[in-house]
């Protein structure tokens, strides 16, 4: 293993301690969801999955 790989995994270590207080004040203080939230949010993905499989399909 060389220098960069531990940097690398020192600086990626670094960056999860840094993000978990700011992911628990997220989790704390998030909107909570609502009836037509979930349908809201699953609409547009069910559109991107389409759209890729439209493409999918037309370069095979």
């Amino acid at each position: 293993m060389d220098w960069m790989k531990i940097g690398q995994a020192a600086l990626l270590i670094m960056f999860i301690v840094v993000l978990i207080p700011a992911v628990r004040w997220w989790s704390k203080n998030s909107p909570k969801a609502e009836k037509g939230d979930w349908t809201a949010a699953l609409l547009p993905l069910v559109g991107v999955i389409l759209f890729v499989a439209l493409l999918i399909y037309m370069v095979r």
